[in-house]
């Protein structure tokens, strides 16, 4: 999102319903009260977190950690392909060049 957007002040103007299993709801209710929280406290956090992260706000399970090194190397690559594509555009630095604009050379 190009704006923040805080669901706590948000309207509440539209429900959100969904079925869990009563035993379920009673465990999760008492993990949340251990941290002063209700379940729908709980919700709205994991709500704005989502937000924050324009996604899951964490890993899902082990398996993920093969989907996060792929996206990793995807990016990677994606910006290795955006520095090839400015050089050729705009012109090689030599590494004197690079490393002044760093404020390294001295180093």
């Amino acid at each position: 999102m190009d704006q923040a957007f805080n669901v706590v002040t948000a309207p509440k103007t539209s429900t959100f319903q969904m079925r869990i299993n009563p035993e379920v709801k009673r465990r999760v209710e008492a993990v949340y009260a251990k941290q002063g929280l209700t379940f729908t406290d709980a919700v709205n956090i994991f709500i704005q977190q989502s937000l924050n992260e324009n996604g899951l706000p964490f890993l899902v399970s082990p398996a993920n950690a093969e989907f996060m090194r792929t996206t990793a190397m995807r990016r990677l690559l994606d910006e290795a392909q955006k520095g090839w594509d400015s050089a050729e555009k705009e012109g090689w630095l030599s590494i004197e060049d690079i490393e002044a604009q760093l404020g390294t050379e001295d180093e």
